[in-house]
């Protein structure tokens, strides 16, 4: 019998999954800080692979406590917080499951766009409070016809412009590079494309680059009519702006599944009735887990056959 690849895995995954990846691999299980100490002490000097998350990524340290380290995997798209310089350094080869959840990200953010602008949140909480139409603001905006905003233009960003269609919007785009994408306008600027739109939904990777691209100014040009949804990186957004933005009636409401405090919850914020708040969720699916594990399979597979993995992260991401 071949021998196991030591695989440590970083993330919460369900006991079914679990079991998939331990079928092809000699799994070490560390999802909490302590297990992950503990296991990189314990483990470190065997294995040869590693599955983790953005948001909790993989540090130079315990890179450097892995030796045999070949290949980091990141479940999701994201990767802001894995060691990308110290990796690259060593030669190891990254992956991610680029575009395995984009479309329940995608229906999450339309979700969170209705919900913040159609008050769907407060007018349920006020069902049970024994009101009626009459009694509250019953004439809310709707989507038909708007201008959506599109803050990064890679697969969720393309999977958000599907829907939008369904909604007959006009779409544009802030992104590093323009795409020749029918019937959506490219933008040179976040500022420029918050002016133009009525409705505006943060797509980007985190990380330095995209640190507070949605701040003061963002949402001044957004308008007072405008709704704002990040689904995301909490970092995008400037917290303590928008916070001001909604209660100064900057803007008119938000929808956010990240948030900067994470996991704590945004405290300038959770008073606040026109923001719709969840928990970090959007990319959360049986559909999705099961398409990232198929995912993190092929890129592990590939990779140990010398095929090359399926999704690497690209090599023009600075470190």
């Amino acid at each position: 019998m071949t021998e196991k690849i030591p695989l440590l895995i970083l993330t919460q995954l369900r006991d079914h999954n679990l079991d998939q990846i331990r079928a092809a691999y000699d799994v070490v299980y560390a999802p909490t800080d302590a297990a992950r100490a503990a296991a990189v002490a314990q483990h470190g000097a065997r294995i040869r692979a590693v599955l983790t998350i953005g948001v909790i990524g993989l540090t130079a340290d315990e890179i450097d406590a892995m030796p045999k380290l070949e290949l980091i995997c990141a479940q999701g798209v994201g990767y802001e917080k894995i060691a990308l310089g110290a990796a690259r350094a060593r030669g190891i080869t990254l992956a991610n499951g680029a575009g395995t959840n984009a479309p329940v990200v995608a229906d999450h953010a339309f979700g969170l766009l209705l919900a913040a602008l159609r008050g769907i949140v407060t007018l349920d909480k006020a069902v049970r409070e024994g009101k009626y139409r009459d009694t509250l603001p019953s004439y809310m905006p709707t989507l038909f016809g708007k201008r959506l905003g599109i803050i990064g233009f890679g697969m969720i960003g393309r999977q958000l412009a599907r829907r939008a269609g369904g909604f007959d919007m006009e779409v544009g785009y802030y992104s590093r590079s323009r795409h020749d994408v029918a019937g959506c306008r490219y933008f040179d600027s976040v500022p420029g494309l918050a002016e133009w739109c009525d409705y505006l939904i943060a797509a980007v990777p985190g990380g330095a680059a995209t640190h507070h691209m949605v701040n003061a100014q963002v949402l001044e040009a957004l308008g007072p009519k405008g709704v704002l949804v990040n689904i995301a990186r909490g970092s995008v957004v400037d917290t303590d702006a928008l916070a001001h933005a909604l209660r100064a009636g900057t803007i008119a409401a938000a929808g956010l599944d990240v948030y900067e405090s994470e996991p704590k919850h945004p405290e300038a914020l959770i008073d606040l009735a026109n923001v719709v708040l969840t928990p970090h969720i959007a990319g959360r699916s049986p559909e999705s887990i099961q398409a990232q594990l198929d995912r993190f399979l092929a890129n592990a597979d590939g990779y140990f056959s010398g095929r090359g993995v399926v999704s690497p992260v690209p090599m023009d991401v600075p470190a």
